[in-house]
C-alpha cells in the first residue's frame, strides 16, 4: 500500500519518533533495527569520520570510540547557544546543523519505508520551549522550522506535544471523560485538559487548557547527579580558606548534558589542577580530572540516569564509577530521589493546578488521566501528581510513543 507524502515527527529532549498512516492507521516507522524509538543521541566518530545515531551512537561511545558524544540537542532551542558552532574533531559545525543531521536521519528512515519523497511534516513541540520569554519560544519554533526546512520538508506545521498524545490517547476512550494528559519528556512536562468522547472527532474545542513547564527528566537527572554523585567528585566540599567551598559551576555542567563537552577544554583542566591545590580533600578533585582527562563525562551521565531508571523498580541501586576509581560507587534510594525531585516536582504541581484553574475544572472532576513520557513511570514523580487527581483513572499509553503516534494522526487530518 502507497504511504502519502507526509509525516509526523516528535523530535524529543531524550526520545524521537517518526510515522506514516497506512490506511486508515497510524503507525511508527522502525528507526533502529525493531525499536520504533530512537535516543536522541549523535556520535561522531573520528576514527571512521563518520556519524552514529541513537542507541548505536551510545554503544560506539561506551565501547571506547575516539569521537564525540551530543545528547539532549533540543534543550539549544531557543537559547544563545543554538546561533553558535561547536569543534567535532577538526571541524566547526554550527549546532543548526548537528540537529538536522539527526531530523534528516529520521526523514531517510521513514521515505525508505514510504518509497517516495516526503515533503510535510507535522512536528511536535512544548507548551513552552522556554519558560516566561514569548519571543525566545517564537526564536526556538523558528528555529527548528528553518532546520526541518534546511533537511527537506517544504510544509512545516507544529502541533502541542500533550495535544498530540491526547489524539493518540481519543482513539482508546468508550465513554465520555474529561481528560488530562500528563507528558513528561526529557526538557519538558506538558499538559492538557481535553473533554473526548467516542462519539466525534477532537476538536478544537474540546481543548480546555494547555500549560507547560521547563522541568523533565533530563533535569530529574541532573538534580539526582548532584546529590547523590557529584559529592564524590568534590561538590560542595571545603577549601582550605576558611568559609570558601568549591566552585559549583563545573558540577552543573558536568549534570547537563549539552554542556558536557564544554569541560574538556585545556583551561578548565588547568583550573581545577590549581582548584586542587586549594582543597582540603585534593582526593575528591582528582576524581573530577581524571574523568575529564578520560573524557568520561556522558558515560557518567548515562549511568545517573539509568540509576534513576533502576529507581523506578526496586527501592535501592548503585551506580558503577569503577571507570573513574577502583571500587567507586555510589548508592541511592527511593528517598534520596524524593529529596533530590522534590523542588522540580513541586513545580510541575504547580503547573497542573494552573492548567486546572485555566480549564475551570477541580482534579475531582478529572475522570481519567493518561500519562506518557519516560519520567512518569518514576514512582515519586508518579504519585506526586496522581495524587492531585483523586477519581481519575489512569490510562498508561506508549510513554514513548503516544506523542509521535497522535502526530502522525493529526497530519493525516491536515494534509490528506
Amino acid at each position: 500500500m502507497a504511504h502519502p507524502s507526509y509525516c509526523g515527527l516528535d523530535f524529543g529532549t531524550s526520545n524521537s519518533t517518526i510515522g506514516l498512516m497506512s490506511g486508515v492507521q497510524a503507525h511508527l516507522v522502525p528507526v533502529e533495527g525493531n525499536d520504533t524509538t530512537i535516543p536522541s543521541t549523535l556520535f561522531f566518530d573520528f576514527e571512521e569520520n563518520s556519524a552514529h545515531f541513537g542507541r548505536d551512537a551510545i554503544s560506539t561511545y561506551m565501547e571506547g570510540g575516539e569521537g564525540r558524544m551530543m545528547r539532549a540537542l533540543k534543550s539549544v532551542l531557543g537559547t544563545s547557544t543554538m546561533e553558535e558552532s561547536t569543534m567535532i574533531g577538526k571541524e566547526r559545525k554550527p549546532f543548526k546543523a548537528v540537529l538536522g543531521l539527526f531530523i534528516s536521519h529520521l526523514k531517510r528512515k521513514a521515505e525508505h519505508q514510504s518509497q517516495q519523497n516526503i515533503d510535510k511534516v507535522l512536528m511536535g513541540r512544548p507548551v513552552h520551549f522556554i519558560d516566561h520569554d514569548e519571543k525566545a519560544d517564537r526564536v526556538a519554533q523558528d528555529t527548528l522550522e528553518e532546520i526541518a526546512r534546511d533537511c527537506g520538508f517544504s510544509h512545516v506545521e507544529f502541533e502541542y506535544e500533550p495535544v498530540a498524545a491526547a489524539r493518540d490517547f481519543a482513539q482508546s476512550v468508550t465513554k465520555e471523560e474529561l481528560a488530562l494528559i500528563i507528558d513528561i519528556g526529557g526538557g519538558t512536562s506538558d499538559f492538557t485538559i481535553l473533554r473526548v468522547s467516542p462519539d466525534h472527532a477532537l476538536g478544537q474545542q474540546d481543548i480546555l487548557a494547555n500549560t507547560g513547564v521547563h522541568v523533565g527528566g533530563t533535569d530529574f537527572d541532573r538534580w539526582l547527579g548532584l546529590a547523590r554523585v557529584m559529592p564524590l567528585l568534590g561538590y560542595q566540599s571545603p577549601m582550605l580558606k576558611e568559609g570558601r567551598l568549591m566552585p559549583v559551576g563545573y558540577y552543573h555542567d558536568l549534570a547537563t548534558w549539552q554542556k558536557i563537552n564544554f569541560l574538556y577544554d585545556h583551561k578548565t583542566r588547568n583550573d581545577l589542577r590549581n582548584l586542587r591545590r586549594e582543597a582540603r580533600q585534593p582526593q575528591l578533585i582528582d576524581r573530577l580530572i581524571e574523568l575529564l582527562d578520560l573524557r568520561e563525562g556522558h558515560r557518567l551521565a548515562l549511568a545517573i540516569e539509568n540509576g534513576k531508571i533502576a529507581l523506578s523498580e526496586k527501592p535501592m541501586t548503585n551506580i558503577n564509577l569503577t571507570f573513574i576509581e577502583a571500587g567507586l560507587m555510589a548508592e541511592m534510594t527511593q528517598t534520596d530521589i524524593m529529596m533530590a525531585l522534590d523542588d522540580g516536582v513541586a513545580r510541575v504541581r504547580q503547573t497542573i493546578e494552573a492548567a486546572l484553574q485555566q480549564a475551570d475544572v477541580a482534579g475531582e472532576q478529572i475522570t481519567a488521566v493518561c500519562l506518557t513520557g519516560g519520567s512518569t513511570k518514576v514512582p515519586f514523580v508518579r504519585q506526586s501528581l496522581l495524587g492531585l487527581l483523586p477519581e481519575a483513572e489512569v490510562v498508561q499509553r506508549d510513554a514513548f510513543g503516544s506523542v509521535g503516534t497522535g502526530l502522525v494522526l493529526e497530519a493525516h487530518h491536515r494534509f490528506a
